[in-house]
C-alpha cells in the first residue's frame, strides 16, 4: 500500500515515462522505489509484460512481430485510459506507446497501422525518462525470464527508443553506469523534480533507501 500523502488537493494530471532498452535497469527501479511513492503516483505496468504472461505468441516473423507492436501499443494505451478512469493523478509508466515504434519490423508505417501520429502520441506524456543500456561489460544481465535479447541486440534497441522519443521536448537521458545503485539514484533524483511538491519527499526518502542500500 502506498504511503498515505499529507496533501488532499488535486492534482494536475502528469504522465511520466521510464524507457530505455532491454536490460536497462528500469523495472528494478521501479520495484527499488514502489514501496516510497505516495498514493498520488500510480505505476503503469509494462504492456508487454502483460500481454506475454498472458500467451501471446512469441515469433521472429515479420507477422508476429508486426501483431505483438500492435497490441502492445494498444493494451498501452488502454492500461493508460484505465488508471485514468480510477482516479490516477500522476502516471508513472514502465514504457510508453512510442517504444513500439522502437522495434516495428516494417514495411508499412507503425503510426498509420495503429491509426495514429508519432507526435500525437509524444503529446500524451508530460516527461520522459531513458535510461541506457549497459553492455556486458557493464553489467548487461539476462535476469528477467521474458528477455531474449543478446547485450548487442539490446544495445541496437535502445538506440532505436532513444531516436524514437527525440522529438520530446521535456526527456532527460540517463547513461549506463557498472555501478546501478548510482544509476538508481540518478533516475530518483530527475523524478523527484517531476513530481507534485507534495510528493517530493516520499521520493527524497526513495533516494535516502536507495543510497543506503548502496552502502550495504
Amino acid at each position: 500500500m502506498s504511503p498515505e500523502c499529507d496533501c488532499r488537493e488535486r492534482h494536475l494530471r502528469r504522465k511520466i515515462v521510464l524507457t530505455g532498452g532491454p536490460g536497462a535497469g528500469k523495472t528494478a527501479v521501479l520495484e527499488m522505489i514502489r514501496p516510497s511513492l505516495c498514493e498520488h503516483v500510480v505505476i503503469v505496468p509494462e504492456s508487454a509484460g502483460i500481454i506475454f504472461k498472458g500467451g501471446f505468441p512469441r515469433g521472429d516473423t515479420a507477422g508476429v512481430r508486426r501483431a505483438t507492436q500492435r497490441a502492445i501499443y494498444h493494451v498501452q494505451c488502454e492500461l493508460e485510459e484505465a488508471m485514468t478512469a480510477q482516479g490516477a493523478e500522476v502516471m508513472l509508466c514502465d514504457r510508453g506507446a512510442v517504444d513500439g515504434f522502437a522495434y516495428w519490423p516494417g514495411p508499412d508505417d507503425f503510426w498509420q497501422t495503429v491509426g495514429t501520429t508519432l507526435e500525437d502520441v509524444l503529446r500524451r506524456y508530460d516527461a520522459v525518462i531513458h535510461l541506457r543500456v549497459p553492455d556486458v561489460e557493464h553489467g548487461y544481465g539476462y535476469e528477467n525470464p521474458l528477455r531474449t535479447e543478446s547485450a548487442a541486440e539490446a544495445k541496437l534497441i535502445d538506440d532505436r527508443i532513444l531516436e524514437a522519443w527525440a522529438g520530446h521536448p521535456r526527456r532527460v537521458v540517463i547513461g549506463p553506469a557498472t555501478d546501478f545503485i548510482e544509476k538508481a539514484r540518478q533516475t530518483l533524483a530527475v523524478l523527484r523534480r517531476e513530481l507534485p511538491g507534495c510528493c517530493r519527499d516520499h521520493a527524497t526518502r526513495a533516494m535516502n533507501s536507495v543510497e543506503e542500500a548502496g552502502h550495504v
